[in-house]
């Protein structure tokens, strides 16, 4: 197991497991014996789905055994609504929140899929929800994202076919290769010995906060790369909020109706900003509205720091598996009340993180502490978590409909796990024309997450709006 998955595979604590959670609806029920047959011809022929984890003091690999589905597929069934014409999404949210803090099995490959039926939304459609969890150390969220879309066909009555076993074991190759490629292998190991000695700099000092000045002393040759490394490691804290705390690892979620994607581009065009620019300030104006809904004071200075993971990989290599992205710190200026000043802004910080290696460094800093003792990784890994409020992801999906045994995939959305005692995560998918927002919450800071997630529309549209009032 590469340095960087065995350190997420480490970073499981009481209050965060390092899950990836995903929920799929289908628009038709789907057998479990149709969905263990797309299970053997897609996720199993990646060996890492048939294989458990086993650690001893040398560190981590992969062990293959004969895996029995039965323990990875789960059928399920939500009561029906009591009131006539009503929904039982609410009862599908806690049940994902439930098996968000549930830890999966290390005895078998750590995945496990619940296949739930009877869910009905608030337009009274009763669909079928598939639940997913994946320990991090399998892949990240892009890799898996294009693994699971893949046991999905573009035509309702075809299967996807099987991976071809080149592309099977080029999914599971050196992540720094999968990155860095053409580079030259000498160009890769130069990296790798780079960034060990970063990391090892870090480790032998105690007091983090005075990091930034030894680590430029130590890299000055290295420009940019040295000048993001100061930035990361000298950040300091955001402001405090009720979204701030100590997790208890008890876990809420919930998620938004998807937005069209053809306004969300429109707006951006009408702003100058690009379609991320848009959504992350659209957060920034949730986030605000349920802060002031509180009662809290949001005053103008008030920032919230969300780590915001960058996909490392080359376009041609999504599918590749292991982790292979670095974090970015995002500061959301929610204390701006205007919400084009705020789209403004959020375009000038995401512009000044364009460009940089702020996510190298990150993946570096992962890919050490992986090989380091684990006390020394909780201990970084803590001072960075306590810079930031939230995690939070943005993955583009396939923008036409996907099929499984007949059954069209109608929505889907995932969450990706908070580190160190990050209790908020938030995350955006596109697929099929649409884009959602999801959140997951800690009990110990937010019990509503629902009071978050119907705050996202509405400021989007307010976006829509003074779009619309401007000059054409």
């Amino acid at each position: 197991m590469s340095t960087v998955d065995t350190a997420w595979l480490r970073m499981d604590s009481d209050s965060n497991l390092m899950m990836i959670v995903g929920v799929a609806m289908l628009d038709k029920p789907v057998g479990t014996d149709a969905l263990k047959q797309a299970l053997t011809a897609r996720f199993l022929a990646f060996s890492r789905f048939r294989s458990r984890v086993v650690s001893d003091l040398a560190g981590s690999w992969w062990q293959e055994q004969q895996v029995d589905l039965d323990d990875h597929v789960v059928p399920a069934r939500l009561a029906s609504p009591k009131s006539r014409g009503g929904s039982n999404k609410a009862a599908l949210q806690r049940m994902v929140g439930a098996l968000s803090q549930q830890p999966l099995a290390r005895d078998k490959p750590l995945w496990q899929m619940h296949l739930v039926d009877n869910c009905v939304g608030e337009d009274g459609r009763v669909r079928q929800a598939l639940i997913v969890r994946i320990h991090h150390c399998i892949a990240d969220g892009v890799a898996l994202v294009g693994v699971f879309m893949s046991m999905f066909g573009s035509d309702i009555g075809v299967a996807p076919a099987q991976p071809s076993p080149h592309a099977v074991v080029a999914a599971e190759e050196n992540p720094w290769a999968q990155i860095l490629m053409p580079m030259t292998l000498t160009s890769v190991k130069a990296i790798d010995l780079s960034s060990t000695l970063f990391i090892k700099s870090m480790c032998l000092f105690s007091e983090m906060d005075k990091l930034g000045g030894k680590i430029a002393g130590l890299a000055q040759a290295a420009g940019q790369l040295a000048v993001d490394a100061v930035k990361l490691t000298t950040m300091g804290e955001d402001t405090p909020t009720r979204l701030k705390g100590q997790p208890n690892g008890k876990k809420h979620v919930a998620w938004s109706e998807p937005l069209p994607l053809a306004e969300v581009k429109a707006v951006g065009k009408a702003f100058g900003c690009s379609i991320n620019d848009v959504l992350m300030a659209s957060v920034a104006g949730a986030l605000r509205a349920y802060l002031r809904a509180k009662g809290d004071a949001v005053g103008a200075d008030c920032e919230v720091r969300v780590m915001v993971p960058v996909n490392l990989r080359k376009a041609s290599r999504q599918q590749r598996l292991g982790n292979a992205f670095g974090l970015v710190p995002l500061v959301l200026p929610v204390g701006l009340e205007d919400p084009v000043a705020r789209l403004l802004e959020v375009r000038r910080r995401m512009d000044d993180l364009k460009g940089g290696y702020t996510a190298l460094v990150a993946m570096s800093v992962l890919g050490v502490l992986g090989a380091a003792p684990k006390p020394v990784q909780n201990d970084i890994q803590n001072y960075f978590a306590r810079k930031a409020t939230a995690v939070m992801s943005n993955v583009p999906g396939p923008q036409a409909p996907l099929y499984l045994a007949g059954s069209q995939l109608d929505q889907v959305m995932f969450w990706v796990p908070q580190s160190g005692d990050i209790g908020v995560g938030v995350s955006i998918l596109s697929y099929n024309g649409g884009v959602q927002f999801g959140i997951v919450t800690d009990d110990a800071l937010v019990t509503d997450p629902d009071n978050v997630i119907k705050r996202f529309a509405p400021e989007f549209e307010k976006l829509v709006m003074l779009a619309l009032m401007g000059e054409w």
